[in-house]
């Protein structure tokens, strides 16, 4: 075999063994049924006609085959403050890695979709729906494991989100935030008024290794005040300071994104 026929051959088997390995832990884990996957998938678009077909798309077409399809709720959102905007966030989740696997099937399967959806799934190269899209594979923190839909979604009231990315410099430490979160980081934001949607480890993404998680408030006056609050706590200032859960030793960079929910978000 050519050296360099070689080298393609072998790294291709080592991205095919690194990713059969991170689904085969992720398998074994789904022995608890309360903890969901996650996908979050990025679309990166154009200002102009682009943004009203996508809002058109998955108002009309898309969310209503997920919900038929068992995928509920799912979270739609623009970008208030944060790069690449014009970009939609879509948030779905899944009771297991097959449900996962199978959802894109389940939906392009939905004659209501592929009729409803049609401008949108046969755009043309030269007036195409997007840029391009981007995924995430998360799986969610026993300490958290359901989306929690905040209550202001359900008569479609005033609301923001907040989604960080907690970047590590090992998976070792990455883990160790994470049981940070499990053993009383989250106990500590929902006593100070932070309020979570979803906690998740990243098993299939970018920036690897990293957690995800997203919390709501009102407005950003809220956000302000229950941030401030939770910093000052005692028992996170106790926390943070623990040998092993210092932020040194566990976060090496962390990226905020603020979104605003679309008018048919169910998020």
């Amino acid at each position: 075999m050519k050296r360099r026929e070689f080298l393609k051959s072998s790294a291709a088997a080592a991205t095919l063994a690194a990713t059969t390995a991170v689904l085969e832990s992720s398998a074994a884990e789904t022995k608890n049924p309360m903890r969901e996957f996650y996908e979050l998938r990025l679309y990166h678009l154009r200002r102009g006609p682009q943004t009203k077909l996508f809002d058109n798309f998955y108002r009309d077409a898309a969310l209503p085959a997920m919900n038929r399809a068992g995928i509920e709720p799912v979270g739609v959102f623009s970008v208030m403050y944060g790069p690449d905007s014009p970009t939609m966030y879509v948030l779905m989740p899944h009771k297991s890695l097959d449900a996962f696997a199978e959802a894109n099937e389940r939906v392009r399967a939905d004659a209501e979709y592929q009729k409803k959806g049609a401008e949108f799934i046969n755009a043309t190269p030269t007036e195409p729906s997007y840029i391009r899209t981007e995924s995430f594979l998360l799986h969610a923190f026993s300490g958290w494991p359901k989306i929690k839909v905040p209550a202001a979604a359900t008569d479609n009231k005033a609301r923001i989100f907040e989604l960080r990315m907690y970047e590590s410099h090992s998976k070792k430490a990455n883990t160790k935030k994470i049981e940070m979160f499990n053993n009383g980081e989250i106990d500590i934001f929902r006593r100070t008024g932070l309020k979570p949607v979803f906690f998740g480890e990243t098993m299939i993404g970018s920036k690897m290794p990293n957690l995800i998680y997203m919390l709501t408030f009102e407005n950003m006056a809220e956000r302000e005040k229950n941030w401030s609050q939770f910093i000052a706590d005692p028992d996170w200032k106790t926390m943070s300071t623990t040998p092993g859960y210092t932020d040194a030793e566990v976060v090496c960079n962390i990226t905020n994104f603020f979104l605003r929910p679309t008018g048919y978000s169910q998020i």
